[in-house]
């Protein structure tokens, strides 16, 4: 049965949103997730991880690589949007987007995916390397899979949004011609699949009884599963980071304090942190967890700070 078939099966038909004001324009704007647009400041996870990000040269191409990315993103939800149209009106809270109310016509939203998906690539060809054209070509490509099928395999949707995550975390030291620990692709990967699987956690919790309505393929998942799920993915990244944190590469350090090992205190009490809001159920957007979250804040600007330290040898 398609994910449609589900909507309106389980959701009572909406009388269709009003188009809101501001027009074409603004609607793909909107379309476009300008919300969402802070997950692409992980492009400067590598760089910044390096002790490399603020040179003027790095600067320049760590904001096309956030623009190219934040382009292929937004190509991305556009064509989503356009081909979920007819499900998204069956959705109570869908429905107001812009594609599905009408502001934005479909042909339009899938020309302006397509023009976005074509360019972004094209451009970081020229721009920034055939390195980062060939992520952000295999970005769109599994995205746009994941749109059209990936999203109903069980597991294959928690490695695709996860190989997002990680994607956005590789491009800027691919574009500075950084190499990549394998420490830093283990606890950058594992980190991301702990906050992808506890805010399908959360959504199940939710949804209970009514998973279908929001997600069909929560009805498919079990909240032991993704419990056991995040639980694995935060030790494997506590883990990786620890050992990441204590290798030191045969270079030799002269800070006053080993702020590299010990910022494994803020890393782990920060796992802990958002490991309170996956057990309730309550972890949705890693980011409004991290903004709404005082302490979990605090503790976030902790860490960087004694790995900044650590990179600066201080």
């Amino acid at each position: 049965m398609t994910e449609t078939a589900i909507l309106r099966q389980r959701a009572p038909e909406q009388p269709p949103a009003p188009p809101r004001r501001g027009g074409v324009p603004a609607g793909l704007l909107r379309t476009a997730r300008p919300r969402q647009w802070v997950k692409n400041v992980l492009v400067v996870a590598a760089p910044a991880a390096a002790g490399e990000l603020f040179s003027r040269h790095a600067l320049i191409q760590l904001a096309l690589v956030f623009l190219l990315f934040t382009a292929c993103a937004a190509a991305v939800y556009l064509v989503n949007d356009a081909r979920d149209a007819d499900a998204d009106r069956a959705h109570p809270v869908k429905r107001h987007r812009p594609v599905a109310a009408g502001q934005v016509p479909v042909p339009v939203a899938y020309a302006a995916g397509g023009l976005l998906g074509v360019l972004a690539p094209t451009a970081a060809a020229w721009l920034c390397g055939p390195a980062v054209a060939s992520l952000l070509t295999a970005y769109l490509a599994m995205q746009l899979a994941y749109c059209i099928s990936l999203k109903h395999v069980l597991v294959v949707d928690l490695a695709v949004v996860t190989t997002g995550f990680l994607m956005r975390a590789m491009v800027g030291g691919l574009a500075l011609g950084i190499p990549l620990s394998r420490w830093f692709l283990i606890t950058t990967g594992f980190g991301a699949l702990f906050m992808v699987a506890a805010k399908r956690y959360s959504e199940a919790v939710q949804m209970a009884g009514k998973a279908g309505a929001t997600r069909a393929l929560l009805t498919e998942y079990t909240t032991g599963y993704l419990r056991f799920v995040w639980q694995l993915a935060a030790g494997v990244a506590v883990l990786g980071y620890c050992l990441w944190a204590m290798e030191e590469g045969g270079v030799p350090h002269t800070s006053v304090l080993p702020w590299r090992q010990l910022s494994m205190v803020a890393f782990i009490l920060a796992i802990l942190r958002y490991a309170v809001f996956a057990d309730r159920g309550t972890a949705g957007e890693p980011e409004d967890v991290v903004l709404r979250d005082r302490a979990l804040a605090l503790i976030g600007v902790a860490w960087v700070a004694m790995y900044g330290l650590a990179v600066a040898n201080w």
